[in-house]
């Protein structure tokens, strides 16, 4: 259980100071990881500290945290280039042309949806619509907040279903099902969600009036976004999306845009820079996380949460929270559905369950629970794209919200039957 603690003292000294300040600003969300990381190195008692650094370094210099590194980097170069020629106004006009503004909140909905079944991807899908929706959101006067959470829902809705989804790989692959097999069970508990927020986003849309001033249309400087979204729903890799992203922001600001390329220079530099917090926050989070499983506190949670489950309500609740528990511990869905899938495979083979229901649940659980992460990859990278806190977007979740609700109900009524039973 001490193992465990680093992740409360963040979360205690970051809400604390936040709460008692009246303001989620107030408290630097690096000086809390700070904190949290100097006190993980403290729970490493009877080893040098040179091995304590070592330990901790090792988390944060893994393949997965210098990944997600790269694609900050370049997703700060192509946001700040490719708003400083302008094509968020753009993309707004456009879009606002073309759509009443009470249909924005329900439109860019389903569209982070179908962009992130396509992509099978929620950080491709949030670097990509999530500066387009924050111009929207100025432009009828909706909380910026609150628009970047549908983006963020829309993300999650299509990186739980799609078929290229790396949880949802890991999630079939571990439990020994079929793609399709497991989308037929998880349509069941995403698709209610998802219409319930469809209707919600649009009865929010009504309180907007339409935009008082729309954007000029410069079709040139739209095709940089316009590359990204169709190359990622080529499926082609996030990164080289967004190095062809940047590269074609260059040539059309130099070309098209009247800019020189020192004024071009000078806007991905403060892109990249603009990821420092960011960055800092990745490097310590996955510090911390090494240490958390060092200690044991994953095994922790592992002996204690499924070694007393003997029914398949039980065995589905169980496997729902340990991944939740497990998640919270790492701040990554994928890794998380690696670690807990050879426990959850022992449970659901004991009790009885159904593959296809197992790996719904699985992949549903740890994008709920990365969703609402504020220090998840995809939360951290919503907030620096708009320069907001996490904490100002996770109220306004309302799709991951009602996919849990679904979840436990699904569980607790263990529906649909023809899942609940193992063929």
């Amino acid at each position: 259980m001490i193992a465990l603690t680093p992740i409360m003292v963040f979360l205690a000294i970051y809400l604390a100071v936040s709460l008692a300040a009246g303001d989620f600003y107030a408290m630097p969300i690096t000086v809390a990881f700070v904190v949290s990381a100097i006190y993980s190195i403290l729970l490493l008692r009877g080893k040098k500290l040179d091995d304590r650094i070592a330990i901790f370094s090792k988390g944060a210099m893994n393949g997965t945290t210098m990944l997600m590194i790269w694609i900050f980097v370049l997703a700060g170069m192509f946001a700040t280039t490719a708003k400083g020629m302008g094509a968020i106004d753009s993309l707004v006009g456009l879009l606002l042309s073309i759509l009443p503004s009470q249909a924005v909140p329900v439109s860019m909905f389903v569209a982070a949806c179908l962009v992130s079944m396509s992509v099978g991807t929620s950080v491709g899908t949030i670097v990509t619509l999530v500066p387009i929706a924050a111009g929207l959101a100025q432009s009828i006067g909706m909380p910026v907040g609150m628009m970047t959470a549908i983006i963020v829902g829309g993300a999650y809705f299509g990186d739980n279903l799609s078929f290229i989804s790396d949880t949802t790989i890991v999630a079939t692959t571990s439990q020994g099902c079929k793609m399709n097999d497991k989308f037929k069970a998880n349509i069941y508990i995403a698709l209610p969600a998802a219409l319930i927020c469809v209707a919600l986003y649009f009865w929010i849309g009504m309180r907007y009036e339409s935009a008082s001033e729309i954007p000029e249309v410069r079709f040139w400087t739209i095709v940089p976004y316009l590359l990204v979204i169709v190359t990622a729903l080529m499926g082609i890799n996030v990164l080289q999306v967004l190095v062809m992203g940047v590269g074609a922001s260059f040539v059309i600001a130099l070309v098209a845009c009247d800019m020189s390329m020192i004024e071009w220079l000078k806007q991905a530099g403060e892109g990249i820079l603009g990821m420092g917090e960011l960055i800092i926050v990745v490097l310590l989070a996955s510090g911390i996380m090494e240490v958390v499983r060092h200690l044991g506190g994953i095994e922790y949670v592992v002996s204690n949460m499924m070694k007393k489950v003997k029914s398949k309500r039980g065995a589905e609740m169980a496997s729902m929270l340990f991944i939740w528990m497990v998640n919270l511990c790492t701040a990554n869905n994928t890794i998380t559905l690696i670690t807990t899938s050879g426990v959850i495979k022992q449970v659901a083979d004991k009790i009885g369950l159904d593959a296809r229901r197992t790996a719904s649940i699985m992949d549903t659980s740890s994008c709920i629970i990365q969703g609402v992460l504020p220090y998840g990859a995809q939360m951290l990278m919503a907030s620096a794209l708009i320069t907001l806190s996490p904490f100002e977007i996770v109220p306004h979740l309302y799709y991951i919200y009602t996919l849990a609700l679904i979840l436990i109900i699904s569980i607790v009524l263990q529906y649909p039957k023809k899942y609940t039973n193992r063929d």
